[in-house]
This record gives C-alpha cells, sequence and structure tokens, in this order.
C-alpha cells in the first residue's frame, strides 16, 4: 500500500494542466450501454474509478479501445450483471442500472458500496425508475430490475441527485414517450451528459436547469464527446495555491464552474485572475477566515468542503463550515487536529479556529476528498507530513504527486 511523504513550507509556484472530470467521465462511458457501434471519449482521466468502470463495462461484454481517447462498443453485450466484487468500490457503478433496463429489459447490480438503501439517495434511482415502469426487487443485496420497454412519466426527485438525474436521464432517453424530471440537478457533468445523449440521436431539453425534459426515441446510435474538465481538481490546485501562499496557473478548466468557491476564495483574500484557457491564482499574505454552506450546483461543492477547511484552519478568525449535503462528510476532521487545526463539530456544523501553522504528523486517508484536505494540509504544515491510504486520492486525482511536484512542493509517493 502506498502513502504520500509531503515536507510543508514551500511556496507553489508555476502552471498545472488540470485533467477530464471523474465525475463527467462515469455517466458517459456507463452511456455507451444504450447503443451499438464505437462511441469515441475524449479527455478521459487516468483514474482508478475509470479503470473501475471500464472493468464493469468489459465484464458486461463491451470491447474497449484506447486511453485519453477512449472507444468503446457494447454492440454484443453479453450479460445484464454487475457483480459485487466490482461494484462495492464505487458507488457510481449504479450508473449502468437505467442504461440496461432501458436498452436490455432486465439488469440485476448490486448494492454500491453495501451502501444500505435509505443512508444514501439510491431510493432516489429506484423510485425513479418504478416510475418509468419498471419492475424492481431487492434480493441477496442485488437490485433486479425488468422492464418490456420503459415509458414516460413525470419524476420528481425529492432530493436533487445528481447520479440519479444521469440515470434516469439515460433510461427516458430510449423509453416510450416523454419524461420530465423535476427538481433535476443541475451541475456542468448533467449538462456533458445531456450533449452527449442528444449526439447520439436523444431528444434531452432543459440540462443546467432543475426541469429536464426528456423525449424518449426508439434507438440510438453511437457517437464522440468531450469530457469537461475537472472543477473539483481545479478547485483544489487553487486552495493549493492559496494555502501555501503560491502563484500558480491553472490551465484547462472552465473557471464558471465554480463561482461559489471563487467567491469565497477572494472573500478570504486570495488574488483570482482569468487567463487565456484557465486562471491564474495567487496567495495573500494571510488567509481570512469565511463561512461555508454546502449546497447544490450552482451552490458551495460538497466535494470541496474538505479542502477549504484546510485552508480555513491557517485562516485568521473563526470559520464557520456547514455540510448540507453528506451527514459523514467530516472524516477528515480528526486527521487535520493530529496537525494544529483546532475545530469543534457541532451537528451538521464544524467550527474552525484558525492557527499560525500545522504541524505534520502521520494522517490516514479516509475518503477520497479528505485525502486531499490533508495533502493540502501536508503542504503547509512544519515539517514531514506521512499520509496513509492514498488509494483513496488515486480515485479521483491523475498523478497529483507529479503535478504538484511540478508546482515545487516537496511530496513523493513511497511504501507504507
Amino acid at each position: 500500500m502506498d502513502k504520500f511523504v509531503i515536507k510543508g513550507g514551500r511556496m507553489l509556484r508555476g502552471e498545472v494542466q488540470v485533467s477530464g472530470s471523474k465525475n463527467a467521465a462515469l455517466p458517459l462511458l456507463a452511456s455507451s450501454l444504450l447503443c451499438d457501434g464505437w462511441n469515441t471519449y475524449h479527455n478521459i482521466p487516468d483514474l482508478v474509478d475509470i479503470k473501475t468502470i471500464k472493468k464493469l463495462l468489459g465484464n458486461l461484454g463491451a470491447t474497449i479501445e484506447g486511453g485519453e481517447a477512449l472507444r468503446i462498443n457494447t454492440g454484443n453485450i453479453k450479460r445484464c450483471e454487475a457483480p459485487y466484487n466490482l461494484v462495492r468500490t464505487m458507488r457510481a457503478s449504479i450508473l449502468v442500472l437505467g442504461p440496461l433496463v432501458a436498452r436490455m429489459g432486465q439488469a440485476r447490480v448490486s448494492l454500491p458500496g453495501g451502501c444500505a438503501i435509505g443512508a444514501r439517495p439510491v431510493n432516489l434511482h429506484l423510485k425513479a425508475l418504478e416510475g418509468l415502469g419498471a419492475e424492481i426487487e431487492l434480493r441477496d443485496g442485488y437490485i433486479e430490475a425488468k422492464a418490456p420497454r420503459l415509458k414516460g412519466a413525470t419524476i420528481y426527485f425529492d432530493i436533487s441527485t445528481v447520479t440519479g438525474t444521469e440515470n434516469i436521464m439515460m433510461a427516458a432517453a430510449l423509453a416510450h414517450g416523454t419524461t420530465v424530471l423535476e427538481n433535476a440537478a443541475k451541475e456542468p457533468e448533467v449538462i456533458n451528459l445531456a450533449e452527449t445523449l442528444n449526439r447520439m440521436g436523444a431528444k434531452v431539453s432543459g440540462a443546467g436547469t432543475d426541469v429536464i425534459v426528456i423525449e424518449g426515441v426508439n434507438s440510438l446510435h453511437a457517437a464522440e464527446a468531450t469530457v469537461i474538465p475537472d472543477r473539483i481538481e481545479t478547485g483544489t490546485y487553487m486552495i493549493a495555491a492559496a494555502i501555501t501562499g503560491g502563484d500558480v496557473t491553472i490551465n484547462g478548466c472552465q473557471p464558471g464552474h465554480l463561482d461559489a468557491l471563487i467567491t469565497k476564495l477572494k472573500e478570504a483574500g486570495v488574488s483570482i485572475e482569468p487567463v487565456q484557457g484557465g486562471l491564474r491564482v495567487t496567495g495573500g499574505k494571510e488567509i481570512r477566515s469565511v463561512d461555508i454552506k454546502t449546497l447544490p450546483y450552482p451552490g458551495f461543492p460538497t466535494d470541496l468542503q474538505a479542502q477549504v477547511m484546510a485552508l480555513m484552519a491557517v485562516g485568521k478568525g473563526v470559520s464557520v463550515i456547514t455540510e448540507t449535503i453528506f451527514e459523514n462528510r467530516f472524516m477528515h476532521v480528526g486527521e487535520l487536529m493530529r496537525m494544529g487545526a483546532l475545530v469543534k463539530i457541532e451537528g451538521s456544523r464544524a467550527i474552525v479556529r484558525g492557527v499560525r501553522k500545522l504541524r505534520g504528523a502521520p494522517v490516514m486517508a479516509t475518503d477520497l476528498r479528505a485525502s486531499a484536505s490533508l495533502v493540502l494540509a501536508g503542504l503547509a504544515a512544519e515539517g514531514r507530513t506521512d499520509l496513509s491510504r492514498v488509494y483513496h486520492i488515486d480515485r479521483g486525482y491523475q498523478s497529483i504527486e507529479k503535478k504538484l511536484s511540478a508546482l515545487g512542493a516537496d511530496i513523493a509517493r513511497a511504501k507504507d
């Protein structure tokens, strides 16, 4: 098992290229199940989660070629089951459920990550598929769904869910009649998928708003699409520049996807200016504490909450960070406190009192974004930080230690 060894205190300087979005690439690759022929996807990031969904698609019978430019042919699907051993490491595997039911009339998909059905919004996927006419049974840890052909309906999501919106949007593309998704997720990744479906011959409108309309068609065809830049990776490097007092130009990003973060970083005293093809981020002499509340897009992203907490840990003053999306999103707090952060948890709020300096320490990653938070803390800390279980960060950040090293960070991968 690998770890990162980080020696903090260096200002980051230079340019970094953002990779394709993990959260956009996964549904795009799943959408290949909706048609015959060779679909081509550009700007695919080299991540563990991408390898997982490629294995899953291959297990279903897909033929896959290439890397950053990836070609997938699902014309010879041999089975309709997504087994536990492939699904257990990645909740987004649920995204194959809708396409399989829509095209094959059936699917058997393991509950992702051993998910308790009421704890995360997987139940919203199932309720919506039932609304489209699918028969759903939960048996032996698997979701079993059947439908000769799905039928269009009006679906209301009780909670805004990105993967739920994407899953049902894909399923509805081949349904008979018109489907209306109300309280739909508005994230850029949803728009990326809708545009890709339309290139395949689907009729999707309203993506990016809370009402999406899908007019079902009889069949789709193969198409070519490009994955949008990863806004969470972009945000992480923006915070890395800020927390080290550095000067970093981030190329290949879409600043319009990060308005909430940009506003908060400017409030904290960080200089952010647009440059051709990206952003230049310059850290100030001190970071001012600001309050954060995570919200569905276009609000502040929950996937950047842990990273901004690391920044607020060295801010001047007191910050209140409120998490409204996930109930277990403060798992990084204990590890930050090992590095000298002053954080108090009160239900869904974390009260962060800034300190002058963090101190390097042995810490352990608990999830993908928590690991990014600890990397950022290590970059700003005095002394050495050993971050264990970095397989979490490999799920969502392509070569993060190499990109940070190129900016002047002292970070290296080693065996734990």
